[in-house]
């Protein structure tokens, strides 16, 4: 009885090593170092056509990367140093204008490493290492001057001038909204993410100054909770609450008053938190008030 099992165990275990060696072999004959259209990438990505469209045709450039050229090109000077890589004697290196393209084009339409490959001759296995890395150099590079939250009265007046002046508001910082983002759902959860619009989201509440530019944004709160109770969740509400925002006293500001950040109806009123009036029985000053909330 003993022999016929170590017989047994001796067969399947040869047989074990025989599979591995039929696989092993089959693995090295259909291995390649990369595609052969991989290689060829300039001739059928998409950068001969950006070429064209830079130098004939700038609004479509334009469209495509969501920038304008001298934008992209000083991008591109800035973050060089950061995403360039070594040209060995067994390939040629993805060039920095590559990896910034490739980078920029997932973050403004979304598309999947799959599809992206077919537009940048790039294989979804090395978009999933370029593109993080490309993102770790934009916050790098960029996060002194430009991805930091203010932090000086100084500062948030600058941006109060610019919401008096253009919009005919005063005393304003910022406007807090938020925007859902379509998802698929993590399985297994039921309606955790399903929102009032009837579709599964993740919230993304934001802070925006007077010319559309993004102050704050935080992203990924679960969307069954309203734009309030989004916001509220978010370390900027906190620092709100908190006072650690640093914001202008009143007697600073224009008539004395607060310094205050302007929302929605779906937003609580607070003492730096300005939403309109509820829409019946308004008087004159009422309607004025919250026409010039709306056009903030």
């Amino acid at each position: 009885m003993w022999h016929s099992r170590w017989r047994d165990c001796a067969i399947i275990g040869l047989k074990v090593i025989a599979l591995t060696q039929v696989q092993s072999r089959n693995r090295r004959r259909r291995s390649s170092w990369t595609k052969n259209w991989f290689l060829n990438r300039d001739q059928f990505c998409h950068m001969p056509l950006l070429r064209e469209l830079h130098e004939n045709n700038p609004d479509y450039f334009r469209n495509f990367l969501r920038m304008r050229d001298h934008c992209f090109h000083r991008l591109l000077a800035l973050f060089t140093p950061y995403i360039s890589k070594q040209v060995t004697c067994m390939r040629l290196a993805i060039t920095p204008e590559q990896r910034l393209i490739a980078t920029l084009w997932y973050l403004a339409v979304g598309r999947s490493l799959q599809d992206l490959m077919f537009t940048t001759g790039i294989s979804p296995q090395a978009l999933g290492l370029i593109i993080p890395e490309t993102c770790s150099a934009i916050i790098q590079v960029l996060q002194k001057d430009y991805i930091r939250f203010r932090s000086n009265p100084q500062e948030w007046q600058a941006f109060a001038a610019q919401f008096h002046h253009q919009w005919d508001f005063p005393n304003c910082g910022g406007v807090i909204d938020g925007k859902h983002i379509c998802i698929v759902p993590p399985p297994n959860l039921g309606s955790y993410y399903y929102n009032y619009k009837g579709f599964c989201s993740i919230v993304m509440p934001a802070v925006v100054s007077a010319n559309y530019e993004f102050l704050y944004l935080d992203v990924g709160k679960n969307s069954r909770n309203s734009d309030g109770g989004v916001i509220a969740q978010t370390e900027f509400y906190c620092w709100l609450q908190n006072g650690n925002l640093h914001l202008p006293p009143p007697e600073e500001n224009v008539e004395g008053l607060n310094f205050v950040f302007v929302a929605e109806e779906a937003f609580a009123l607070g003492e730096h938190i300005m939403r309109p009036f509820p829409m019946r029985n308004l008087i004159p000053g009422q309607r004025i008030y919250n026409y010039r909330l709306s056009r903030a």
